[in-house]
């Protein structure tokens, strides 16, 4: 009977003594490590400038007909009515203010060195000639819209990808329009040339990423509307932005 209480005693002692173990540890006050926040890179409110090359190619290919179809019959193929030639260099800046995180107002300005061919004819018209041919030239054809875009800045990290929309209008275009006479019977084919302005719309996307706080870089691709018939181009960017 005396082992049995010894055993008995022995028993409840090592329970007791578990049971004030797991009391005192989980008693204890225990230090919560939090982990260090995150840098942000990109802010609720601020300004973008942003400096930028492009190239721009334009949406309609140049298929131009020979100069002898279109003088004698009026046939002139298929070419750009504005920038002038296939492709054109160039560059310009956008500034925005983002109010919110993810969205901003801004301002662009842009400047192309087109490079296009005018057609000179030898039998009626403005650009009547000794003989018909085309001849080269190089105008400079710029851009200005007022742009929203919205943005979506990936937490922790530098990489902001955005897409935006803009309204303006483009001057400076060379548009080698042609024309056609009737006479006698025969037709003949001629073209005219003039400066012009069109209202353009735009859109596009692209991604931005961030050295710093203030300084990053960006590159992105926008498809633009310009009204009339085979005018519309296309347009990548790359460049700096600088934000305060």
């Amino acid at each position: 009977m005396r082992n049995l209480n010894l055993l008995l005693g022995v028993f409840f002692g090592m329970v007791l003594a578990a049971f004030a173990g797991t009391e005192s540890y989980t008693g204890k006050e225990m230090k919560q490590v939090q982990p260090a926040p995150c840098p942000e890179w990109y802010g609720d409110t601020e300004w973008n400038v942003s400096i930028w090359g492009a190239y721009a190619f334009t949406g309609t290919e140049s298929n131009r007909s020979g100069r002898e179809q279109a003088d004698d019959e009026a046939i002139f193929g298929t070419y750009d009515r504005f920038l002038g030639g296939d492709h054109a260099w160039g560059g310009g800046l956008d500034v925005k203010y983002f109010f919110r995180r993810y969205f901003g107002i801004g301002f662009e300005g842009f400047a192309l060195a087109g490079r296009g061919s005018h057609l000179f004819t030898d039998d009626f018209g403005p650009s009547i000639a000794s003989e018909e041919h085309y001849e080269g030239e190089d105008h400079a054809v710029g851009g200005a819209l007022a742009t929203f875009t919205f943005r979506y800045p990936i937490h922790c990290s530098r990489f902001s990808p955005y897409v935006w929309g803009g309204v303006g209008g483009m001057f400076g275009g060379h548009n080698d329009k042609p024309g056609r006479i009737n006479a006698e019977e025969s037709v003949f084919g001629f073209t005219t040339e003039e400066d012009e302005s069109r209202f353009v719309g735009q859109i596009g996307g692209g991604l931005e990423i961030r050295f710093t706080r203030h300084v990053g870089w960006m590159g992105d691709f926008s498809w633009n509307f310009l009204e009339g018939p085979h005018n519309n181009f296309g347009m990548t960017r790359t460049g700096l932005t600088f934000s305060f």
